[in-house]
């Protein structure tokens, strides 16, 4: 169902970068109410402003954008645009059955999240978090020759778990430290295996009993949650390091904290968690682990680029035309 410029209902949960407002003003949308706050809405929040939108445009925060929301929103619902790559907070099902489109944010997360995904890599591996600690606290006495002593980069082996975009410009990264580079993914790929990658598809087992870097890009779903858990931490070398800017629920948190809290594994680098922004109990204390607050993508330039894309797939549906980046929906009947 398409709505018309006069009278489509634009709903933006949160703040996002610039002006997305001006631009849907622009492009002949006047209805256009964007969340003031920048907070995520509670779900009642949520649901009551969503009632009678034709579109919106959506935050990771916005959980269990489901039957219920779908319902509280209407038929006249056409899309709604995630400002995110991944789409794990959408019941893409329910969509479908719906026919209401959802929206996503691709190649504008791509090259920022590949630099956190090392940025994590490098500061666990040259333990960042202890030294930054030690400089912090007014006891450092200064170098020593066994201070802190970390893992070297060259010529390690890296594993990546997920062989898109972002895992493809992450093992793009290695090639100045030498790496050998391994992937998993479910089919084979070209551009991995092929120079100047030159990386080797293997199974997730063997792949996470040879590595020295364990670097996870693949999405949230049924299948992928806790794909990392106590079991597999324990095929990984005590030397090695797990890296993750995808989705924290990939891992399984309280078996992550163990395996680092009895030096299992050497340290991790996080980027997400898995029931952020909370982290589970002491996490944050280990030494050994290196996190940040979900800055995959945070930089300027990319942040307005995904509100860009995020605006210009709302557009597009509700002028009745293909949005440019559509998530692929699940091949279901319609009811």
């Amino acid at each position: 169902m398409t709505a018309t410029l006069s009278n489509a209902r634009i709903i933006i949960t949160r703040p996002i970068p610039d002006d997305p407002v001006a631009l849907l003003t622009k492009a002949g949308f006047t209805n256009v109410l964007c969340n003031p706050n920048d907070r995520a809405l509670t779900r009642a929040e949520l649901l009551d402003a969503v009632a009678g939108a034709h579109a919106v445009i959506a935050t990771p925060a916005d959980t269990e954008i489901n039957s219920e929301f779908f319902d509280t929103a209407g038929e006249q619902l056409v899309i709604v645009s995630n400002y995110a790559v991944g789409v794990d907070n959408c019941d893409l099902e329910e969509a479908t059955r719906r026919h209401v489109l959802i929206g996503h944010t691709p190649h504008a997360v791509t090259e920022p999240t590949a630099d956190i995904a090392w940025l994590l890599l490098l500061a666990a591996a040259k333990r960042a978090t202890e030294g930054m600690d030690l400089v912090r606290s007014g006891n450092w006495t200064g170098v020593a020759p066994q201070q802190l002593l970390g893992q070297r980069v060259i010529n390690k082996t890296l594993f990546i778990i997920g062989a898109g975009r972002i895992g493809y410009a992450t093992a793009r990264r290695s090639l100045g430290w030498k790496m050998q580079v391994l992937y998993h993914a479910r089919s084979k790929h070209e551009d991995f295996e092929s120079p100047p990658i030159n990386a080797e598809r293997v199974s997730l087992e063997e792949g996470l009993r040879r590595a020295d870097f364990v670097s996870i890009h693949t999405p949230l779903t049924a299948e992928t949650q806790h794909l990392i858990n106590a079991q597999r931490l324990a095929l990984m070398k005590p030397t090695a390091i797990l890296i993750n800017t995808a989705r924290g629920a990939v891992v399984d948190e309280a078996a992550l904290v163990d395996a680092l809290r009895t030096n299992q594994i050497a340290a991790a680098g996080l980027d997400v968690f898995e029931n952020e922004p909370k982290l589970h109990p002491g996490l944050a204390q280990l030494p050994n682990v290196f996190v940040l607050p979900h800055l995959g993508s945070a930089t300027v330039e990319d942040r307005q680029w995904m509100m860009q894309i995020a605006v210009d797939n709302t557009i597009a549906a509700l002028t009745g035309k293909v949005p440019p980046h559509l998530f692929p929906l699940p091949d279901i009947a319609h009811t």
